[in-house]
């Protein structure tokens, strides 16, 4: 009963103005809307882009309107997650504006075998095919969503006093990895193998496909075990709303990192160590199902935390 009063009760102090997270938000959009319009007749989907930029401000005033009319911590939940609701939104965003720009994926591949002497993509799943492994690696990658959910629900009912300041870094860092994506079209093995051709992959030869994703999107088979109830998970939510970008850094292991960081800040051990098993499947299972290049997920790990330690100073100054 306590936790039902608190959860209604008007707050003596409301905030007034916008979040700082629906200030990201609102110059994200307003950065992103310039683009659009210097790149109209090149967009292949322009007018969308525009209504659906005054569809997400139309919702953040309404949710605003929403909790000033009953300031509580019920609507401020229902306001912060609506924006992170809307990242599924920007997400494919993205790709409408970085697939008028050449792809970059020859490059990266090149970097790739530089690096390791081979292509780790096209290696780990076939060194390790068995079914118990993949459906690790597909429950891996697949708890990406849930674990967002968890530690925002967790602050939430926890450590409300931080409920702002977690939801700005993470949306925040969202943001910062969807500016990279625009500008540095990178797309993945899954897509780029299949335009480049697995022949061409396996020789070490990494041709340029230009502007191919312009107009194709379509990627190889996830490896792995294909009855596998995770893996059918993986196989769902790419045919809802993947799309050849946000390759390089890997936002998955990124945003991980970010939500791990934000789990021992907690003081919770126990939640970090239970976490830190999926955190650590996430990040193999991002090159074993051929979303990323092995040096994708050394980048994320690098800008994660970077993200973390920065948004955490910033968001302390900024929520109220």
């Amino acid at each position: 009963m306590k936790f039902v009063k608190q959860l209604f009760s008007i707050d003596k102090h409301p905030k007034r103005g916008l979040l700082a997270m629906e200030w990201v938000m609102i110059g994200y959009l307003a950065f992103t809307l310039l683009i659009v319009f210097f790149t109209y007749t090149k967009a292949a989907n322009p007018n969308e882009m525009i209504w659906g930029r005054i569809r997400i401000a139309a919702v953040t005033a309404g949710m605003w309107a929403v909790y000033r009319m009953a300031p509580c911590r019920l609507t401020l939940f229902l306001r912060i997650t609506v924006q992170l609701a809307l990242l599924g939104w920007w997400y494919p965003d993205t790709y409408e504006i970085n697939r008028m720009l050449p792809n970059l994926d020859h490059v990266f591949a090149a970097w790739e075998q530089t690096v390791f002497g081979c292509q780790p993509a096209l290696l780990f799943c076939k060194a390790m095919p068995w079914p118990f492994f993949s459906e690790l690696m597909s429950m891996g990658y697949a708890a990406y969503y849930p674990m967002i959910v968890f530690v925002v629900v967790y602050y939430f009912l926890f450590r409300y006093h931080d409920y702002e300041r977690a939801a700005f870094v993470i949306l925040s860092a969202f943001f910062v990895y969807y500016l990279i994506y625009i500008f540095l079209p990178v797309t993945g093995p899954t897509f780029y193998f299949k335009a480049a051709g697995l022949n061409n992959i396996t020789q070490g030869i990494f041709p340029n496909v230009h502007d191919y994703f312009n107009y194709y999107q379509d990627c190889l088979k996830t490896p792995g075990y294909t009855d596998g109830l995770f893996y059918q998970m993986v196989e769902g939510a790419k045919a809802a709303g993947e799309r050849p970008t946000a390759a390089f850094p890997s936002s998955h292991v990124g945003i991980s990192t970010v939500l791990m960081l934000l789990t021992w800040h907690t003081g919770d051990r126990r939640v970090f160590y239970v976490l830190s098993v999926l955190y650590v499947l996430l990040c193999f299972s991002t090159v074993y199902i051929q979303a990323h290049y092995a040096i994708d997920v050394l980048a994320g790990l690098v800008t994660g935390v970077v993200l973390y330690f920065t948004l955490m100073q910033v968001g302390k100054r900024v929520c109220r």
